[in-house]
């Protein structure tokens, strides 16, 4: 019998870790609990899985390190027996209108290969079934499915001219480098309203091919190229896809956009010859828009000898798919629409498809957004890498997925400075005798209150139909909590972040995306305390 074999931690010193010194079992699941703030994830994140990445890393070329995240080294005496780590968080998966649930889990690649082998007509290889590749996307809306196009009435106010700011799309704005390059261009009477333009100067203006221009700059000529302000709009924001672009930008030429169904395609994103190959008298566009559920039973119903490889390769993903409460989604779901709770569950379909074993896998509150009714599934999957031969670490807080541990770090005893020590190591069942914040309240129930408040209003939903909401129809009431429940994709989301946010667009949102990237902000600029700081500092010393 193999002896155990152990990660070694000696002398963290990260963030408000106090010398922490670990042995976790490899090839096992080791849930660290603890308080917020006690030091979880700067055992597992900021110690373990960054030295695992800066030795992966540094066995690359210094060329190719140069195109790598770095990863200071950890403070610790020392850390010894670490594999390849793998970190399945809660970020968004992001990727634009051309990512989607089928593309991101590989799931959609063995879908286009199945249809590359016994799908009738035959129209080519797997890249045909693709709406990332010229061959198989839709020419006219190039794979994503949708038309998108310029709203001339927001782009443009005809009762002016140029001269006094006929295009109201900021970057051409009177003296703006954009209006500059087009006035000088001499192709344009600026003092006349471009509702006297002729269809040939309007065309000009709109859809003019690039054209160079001579410029005075500080009293320097200098060559530069106008194009029509719609075409060059189209290739800068349109074919480029928008979803691509940061927030502040997408949220700065979305009132100048219009969005509908292309007409050629119907939303399927494919080519008219990729949609009629078909397999039992369906197109792969068709499958890809069914619910997982419902799509596992029509792949059982593939029963051509040449797909049996291909048609249990696709049930064993969709099966895990189904098993981590996913069931309800579709392989078309563009994944920016998914919640952080449901990239992460998509991540680790993922990693349980990957042939890889003896990872590192490290989770990081995987339950988030779980109904108690699927909390089983997800013990399940974190089983199911353990047993491939993987080590599994997990930063958690529901007792039900602590449970499941094999073995248990609990950090603590409290938050922050006060943290940062290993309070207990061990069984679950050792842990609900430990004398530790965790011991003492996991199996803690709280009182229900004998009297509730009354609302003093409420703000109405009417007729809800975003997603799978079937025309509903609900008063929230102010002046109280209220709470939304139900499973994974029953559509709560749906219907208080799309309806009501719509229909109540006063209302403050506060979610889980992150609140800024700057290296200069931190949580005293962003809730403002520091302005109060500044200003006490300045009528002190008079300045």
């Amino acid at each position: 019998m193999v002896s155990q074999e152990y990660i070694e931690i000696r002398g963290a010193r990260e963030n408000n870790l106090k010398n922490v010194s670990l042995r976790i079992p490899k090839r096992k699941i080791t849930i660290f609990t603890g308080v917020s703030g006690s030091g979880k994830s700067s055992i597992l994140f900021d110690t373990i899985a960054a030295e695992a990445r800066r030795q992966l890393n540094e066995t690359f070329s210094t060329f190719v390190q140069n195109f790598l995240p770095r990863y200071a080294q950890p403070e610790a005496d020392a850390i010894e027996n670490l594999s390849m780590a793998i970190v399945v968080d809660q970020k968004r998966l992001g990727g634009g209108s051309h990512s989607t649930v089928g593309t991101i889990t590989d799931i959609y690649a063995v879908l286009r290969l199945l249809y590359s082998r016994v799908g009738q007509p035959f129209v080519g290889y797997s890249n045909m079934f693709s709406f990332n590749d010229p061959q198989g996307m839709c020419p006219n809306c190039n794979g994503i499915g949708r038309k998108i196009g310029v709203d001339l009435d927001l782009f443009l106010d005809t009762s002016k001219s140029l001269k006094d700011g006929a295009i109201l799309f900021p970057e051409y704005a009177v003296d703006s480098w954009g209006w500059n390059i087009l006035t000088q261009s001499g192709l344009f009477d600026i003092d006349k309203n471009l509702a006297d333009y002729t269809p040939e100067e309007m065309d000009l203006l709109l859809h003019s091919k690039p054209y160079k221009v001579k410029m005075q700059m500080a009293n320097k000529p200098i060559n530069m190229t106008f194009e029509g302000i719609i075409d060059k709009f189209t290739n800068k924001y349109i074919t480029r896809d928008v979803k691509t672009l940061s927030a502040r930008t997408q949220k700065s030429v979305a009132p100048y956009m219009t969005f509908g169904p292309c007409a050629l395609c119907k939303g399927a994103r494919l080519s008219q010859a990729t949609l009629s190959c078909k397999i039992n008298g369906r197109n792969i566009a068709e499958l890809a828009a069914m619910e997982v559920d419902e799509l596992i039973e029509v792949v059982r119903d593939i029963k051509d000898p040449v797909a049996a490889p291909m048609v249990e390769n696709l049930i064993e993903r969709l099966q895990h798919m189904i098993d981590i409460g996913l069931e309800y989604i579709s392989l078309s779901r563009e994944t920016d629409t998914l919640s952080g709770g449901e990239s992460q569950r998509i991540k680790m379909v993922k990693h349980l498809g990957s042939s890889l074993v003896d990872v590192l896998y490290i989770f990081d509150e995987p339950s988030i957004g779980l109904h108690p009714r699927d909390v089983h599934r997800l013990n399940d999957l974190l089983q199911q890498l353990r047993d491939k031969g993987n080590t599994v670490l997990v930063v958690e807080h529901d007792p039900a997925v602590i449970k499941a541990a094999d073995h248990i770090v609990d950090v603590g005893p409290h938050a922050g400075s006060r943290g940062g020590t290993i309070v207990y190591e061990g069984s679950y069942v050792g842990l609900l005798q430990a004398d530790t914040l965790t011991g003492k309240h996991i199996t803690r129930s709280l009182p229900i209150k004998e009297s509730f408040r009354k609302a003093k209003g409420k703000l109405p939903i009417t007729n809800a139909r975003a997603n799978n909401l079937q025309n509903v129809s609900v008063d929230i009431p102010t002046g109280i909590l209220t709470v939304v429940t139900g499973v994974a994709g029953s559509g709560k989301s749906s219907l208080i972040h799309q309806t009501f946010l719509l229909q109540c667009p006063d209302a403050v949102v506060i979610d889980q995306s992150a609140v800024g990237v700057s290296s200069r902000s931190n949580p005293a600029t962003y809730t403002g305390i520091m302005d109060d700081v500044r200003k006490a500092f300045a009528t002190t010393n008079k300045v």
